[in-house]
């Protein structure tokens, strides 16, 4: 009978086709401890290659704050400024468009002159027949009396019309009773108590051009009464873009000024009085800011062309993600007006490759109360960038996220090796 040699039994004995392979109990400590060091070296080093890799929708707050400290060089490519009172109380001092502004509190012209290029009528009484203008015509007004129609005629760049035994008259500059009263003196002691009518038929000189966004731009002949901006645009057949997505442009003479349409339907006193020769140009241009980061909604955000807070944007924007977002770290990105920029108190960046305007970065601390206040004062522009940086535990979350898998393989190993007896 064969005998089987007893063991001891802190061994155990795995039979195999070819060889005998025993693991003792002090081999699989080693071995475990051997694979819990590989899994931690493993782990530090994915967590290492992961800090840089991480995905993420932009910068961390911490990662702006550093990009904008001098480098070597002593300069940034960026400002960043941080809102408090000083800043937004400068951003409402700074001059705001203004029609009245820019053209006072004019009235309605009062009179509208002649000017070259118009066409005039002239029709000339007589007061008894056998005069100059007496010959036998179907515009005998009353008895002995006698009208005589001038044919319509354009002023010339001199400035004058002409009429029958009166010569060149001028008229340009002059109302049309001024013309009337002139005609009289010239045909005194020639015709038979003269009396004159002067009619402009065709309006050149006082005149507005509407260009853009009109249903029938064109010359707008202006009233004697007088005439508002939105009058003339009215005339012009009104606009073909929404209000709030319109800006109307005023030349006249070397001033220009574009400011929204609401401006003028808000504030009446924006809608000035225009005077003849004046440009209106009514353009569309739709309001937008992108939203990205820690916000609701990452997207092109529309708003009305009088303007946007901050606090409302970010409420377009679906709010701060709450699970996500770093309150502290609320920034606004624009280029600004080195004329404005400098109101602001805080050093020049680098100017790069904008000169004339200076890159900025502004942010807002909605973790400190004070900060809604702020946001209700601080103004969102066209095409600005409304960023929310994500709060550092999101970084330390991604990062579990990427370990958790290897992690559990590591368990599942040592407890494999545990169970091999």
């Amino acid at each position: 009978m064969t005998m089987v040699e007893e063991r001891p039994t802190s061994e155990a004995r795995i039979v195999m086709p070819f060889a005998d392979f025993r693991i003792t109990a002090a081999s699989r400590q080693a071995l475990t401890r051997c694979v819990v060091s590989a899994l931690a070296v493993l782990l530090f080093g994915t967590a290492l290659a992961a800090c840089d890799t991480l995905p993420g929708s932009g910068p961390s707050t911490s990662d702006v704050a550093a990009a904008s400290r001098p480098k070597s060089s002593g300069q940034t490519r960026f400002a960043l400024v941080d809102v408090d009172g000083h800043v937004v109380a400068k951003m409402e001092s700074w001059t705001a468009v203004s029609m009245q502004g820019t053209f006072g509190r004019q009235g309605p012209v009062s009179t509208q002159s002649i000017g070259v290029g118009d066409s005039i009528q002239v029709v000339i009484w007589e007061a008894a027949a056998g005069g100059l203008f007496s010959a036998p015509s179907n515009d005998r007004i009353g008895p002995g009396s006698r009208a005589a129609s001038i044919p319509e005629q354009a002023v010339g760049p001199d400035g004058a019309i002409t009429v029958p035994y009166a010569g060149r008259v001028q008229v340009v500059g002059h109302t049309p009773q001024q013309v009337e009263a002139a005609v009289v003196r010239a045909l005194t002691g020639k015709a038979i108590e003269p009396q004159a009518l002067v009619t402009v038929t065709k309006n050149v000189a006082n005149t507005v051009t509407v260009v853009g966004e009109v249903t029938g731009g064109g010359r707008v002949p202006l009233t004697t009464r007088g005439d508002r901006i939105l009058d003339v645009v009215a005339q012009a057949g009104g606009t073909k873009a929404p209000s709030h997505e319109t800006y109307v442009t005023l030349v006249r003479g070397s001033s220009t000024v574009r400011i929204p349409m609401q401006a003028m339907l808000t504030d009446p006193s924006e809608n000035v009085f225009v005077r003849p020769g004046d440009v209106i140009s009514v353009a569309r241009e739709p309001q937008t800011f992108t939203a990205a980061g820690a916000t609701g909604t990452n997207a092109v955000v529309s708003f009305d062309a009088i303007g946007i807070t901050l606090d409302q944007a970010i409420a377009r924007a679906g709010g701060l993600n709450d699970s996500r977002a770093d309150p502290a770290g609320v920034f606004v990105v624009r280029y600004e007006q080195p004329q404005d920029y400098d109101q602001l108190g805080v050093r020049r960046p680098d100017p790069g490759t904008a000169p004339q305007r200076i890159p900025v970065i502004y942010r807002v601390n909605m973790r400190d109360p004070n900060g809604f206040f702020l946001a209700r004062r601080f103004p969102v522009r066209n095409k600005d960038i409304v960023f929310v940086a994500n709060a550092s535990s999101m970084e330390l979350q991604k990062v579990m996220t990427i370990l958790l898998p290897f992690i559990g393989t590591g368990v599942t190993a040592i407890a494999v090796t545990n169970a091999v007896r």
